[in-house]
């Protein structure tokens, strides 16, 4: 069978449109994205405040997410097509094409050039591009997240002051948290929801306090204007359309221009632009912070200095070569979207036009070819051209009678294009038929792309099961035949067909099931797709079996959602503890850490799985315990010490 598009593994739950659209989007946001680029670049340069360039950017950057999705959801609604550059040449060799063979051959040819269409390899080069970024994005977060949570203690009263008094002067009413570190080196701004001001010591140390009540300022100007959200916002375009630089540019623009209006904000509160100018050179000197949080040393230095000092910058001195740049970049990228607009166009027509340009190519050549030979031999040349053309026309004639017979009649001219590239031929659809099916031109195309041969229809039916044609197309998609259920069924598992896609997508195989139930478990087809998500192995029961712990299904992939691992339990197990599963699964829940357990016993505290749960509900530390001795309380029971924590009696004026 001719397929269109010659997929992977990595493509192969798109369909061929929708490959084929995604395709269409990216090529055309390489002019797109140019274009938007330059006309940010003419309107920044028309104003000087930072603020108004800010808004202008953040503009253009939801622009450029919403133009590719327009463009995405404008080719969905047209006929297919492949990249254009193979199609010319066809179109050229038609009439030579058309004496040569009947029009059949011609969607045939069609078919093997456009096998050759370079859109699926840019869609899935696309689709590696976004996976890499995403698990950058999400490495960022995780790692920030994890900085977050680093040691960290509160601010001494005084910086607290100053901090308090800033925010009320921003108009902030959201509750903020301002602590000392030592892992950033300049203040920075971390979270969204419940942010953080980290403090770090070189600043509390290295600034005076002007220039620390300017910085703080400067942070706080994150937290009131959501620069956090906004931040997150960038991170995602930037991976969708990271194959653009105009997306890196804009974004870097973004950056820079929020620092400057952070920067203006701090001025204004504190008034003394020289001071906070001081603090940010020295600041320079200690940049190190984490790229997706706010600091208050990030962008250019120079740049920054010469606007809080509200000297001229290098790009207000350029404003005159960035509108000319500007105008020059838009020409480009207008005349390179024209040109591939041309390319693309009017898909069903130039479809059209190739499957009924054989016949009257032909016809055309004919008639040429009989004035030219009139001249000489009339009878003789005549003959075989006009035999060619009927052949052709008839051929064409008896596809569409054949459909029509089939149970087609009223198909247009870009599903009969499409049904013949396919190889749909009227026979097929008698055999679908034949099966029950009620197929339509669309549901015969996709069926044809997936290879759904009338005896893989058969083979479902004879296994006792009776797939619609959706579900048919989701089988092959998935690689899912009849010898799979009926493995299944051998198994013990009777699924049906929509379990079965679902199993086939997790990796749930024969061999599988077999192990689970060689483990002592007796699985439904729901909780088998449980544990295949969950990544509940055979070897992790076997292992778990071994340690004592016999969980029952659910108990077993709460086991794994909370990851109550082997070596966990072994870690338990040498503290002297022999905890249920139950349990298990709530001191994972609770953050009960085998150090934690060696702590409290160090502290001199024997305490029971259940003890130790309550205690660190509670909140219950080492260093809390060993803060009871210190103020003379001795052989306290657990209960009391949970009564201290609770009343707050113990906390000191940083706690409270």
């Amino acid at each position: 069978m001719n397929t269109v598009f010659t997929t992977t593994a990595l493509t192969a739950w798109l369909s061929p449109h929708t490959m084929q659209s995604l395709g269409w989007t990216l090529l055309h946001f390489l002019w797109q994205g140019t274009a938007l680029a330059a006309l940010a670049a003419a309107a920044t340069a028309s104003f000087r405040r930072a603020s108004a360039r800010y808004a202008i950017l953040l503009a253009v950057l939801a622009l450029m997410l919403f133009t590719p999705l327009a463009t995405f959801f404008f080719y969905q609604q047209q006929p297919t097509i492949g990249v254009a550059a193979p199609w010319s040449r066809i179109a050229s060799q038609i009439p030579s094409m058309a004496a040569a063979s009947s029009v059949g051959v011609i969607p045939k040819a069609l078919a093997t050039h456009r096998s050759l269409d370079p859109l699926p390899w840019m869609v899935e080069a696309w689709l590696i591009g976004v996976a890499f970024f995403s698990l950058r994005f999400v490495g960022g977060f995780v790692l920030l997240e994890r900085k977050r949570r680093a040691n960290s203690s509160a601010v001494d009263s005084r910086v607290l002051d100053i901090c308090h008094s800033l925010q009320d002067r921003l108009g902030i009413r959201r509750a903020i948290r301002y602590c000392e570190c030592a892992w950033l080196q300049a203040p920075g701004v971390v979270g969204w929801f419940r942010p953080v001001v980290f403090l770090p010591i070189t600043a509390l140390t290295g600034l005076s306090e002007e220039q620390l009540q300017s910085v703080i300022a400067h942070e706080l100007a994150h937290i009131r204007r959501f620069d956090a959200f906004v931040n997150v916002f960038q991170v995602c375009v930037e991976t969708l359309l990271f194959y653009h630089p105009a997306v890196w540019w804009l974004n870097q623009r973004i950056r820079i221009e929020r620092e400057h209006c952070c920067d203006d904000m701090a001025v204004a509160v504190c008034g003394n632009a020289v001071e906070y100018a001081r603090a940010l050179t020295l600041m320079e000197e200690w940049r190190n912070a984490p790229v997706f949080a706010m600091a208050a040393n990030r962008g250019p230095l120079t740049e920054r200095i010469l606007h809080v000092l509200g000297l001229k910058t290098l790009s207000q001195g350029m404003r005159s070569i960035g509108w000319t740049g500007s105008v020059f970049a838009l020409l480009a990228a207008l005349f390179a979207g024209h040109a591939l607009l041309g390319i693309a166009r009017p898909p069903a027509a130039r479809a059209a036009f190739l499957w009924q340009a054989a016949p009257k190519a032909q016809a055309s050549s004919d008639t040429t070819s009989a004035k030219a030979a009139s001249s000489s031999k009339p009878s003789a040349a005549q003959t075989p051209s006009t035999s060619a053309s009927a052949s052709a026309s008839a051929s064409a004639s008896s596809y569409i009678d054949g459909m029509k017979a089939a149970g087609l009649p009223d198909l247009t001219v870009d599903e009969l294009i499409a049904l013949k590239i396919q190889d749909v031929t009227p026979d097929y659809v008698r055999a679908m038929r034949e099966q029950g099916l009620n197929p339509t031109a669309d549901k015969l195309i996709a069926m044809r792309v997936q290879d759904i041969t009338p005896e893989y229809v058969r083979d479902w039916h004879s296994a006792g099961l009776n797939p619609d044609i959706d579900h048919l197309i989701s089988l092959r998609v998935q690689g899912a035949d009849a010898d799979y259920y009926r493995e299944l069924k051998q198994a013990g598992i009777d699924a049906d067909i929509d379990r079965l896609i679902s199993m086939k997508v997790q990796g749930v195989t024969p061999e599988y099931v077999r192990e689970i139930h060689a483990a002592g478990l007796t699985l439904t087809p729901d909780e088998l797709i449980s544990f295949k998500v969950q990544d509940v192995t055979p070897s992790y029961l076997k292992e778990m079996h071994d340690l004592g712990i016999d969980p029952s299904s659910n108990e077993a992939i709460s086991l794994r959602v909370q990851d109550v691992t082997p070596e966990y339990v072994r870690e338990i197990h040498a503290l002297g503890l022999k905890p249920s599963t139950s349990e298990l699964i709530s001191m994972r829940v609770q953050d009960v850490t085998p150090e934690y357990i060696k702590a409290l016993q160090s502290a001199g505290f024997k305490l029971n799985v259940s003890q130790i749960i309550s205690a660190k509900v509670q909140d219950l530390t080492p260093e809390f315990i060993e803060r009871a001795r210190k103020h003379g309380f001795q052989n306290l029971t657990l209960d009391k010490l949970i009564q201290l924590r609770q009343l707050g009696i113990l906390d000191s004026k940083a706690d409270i």
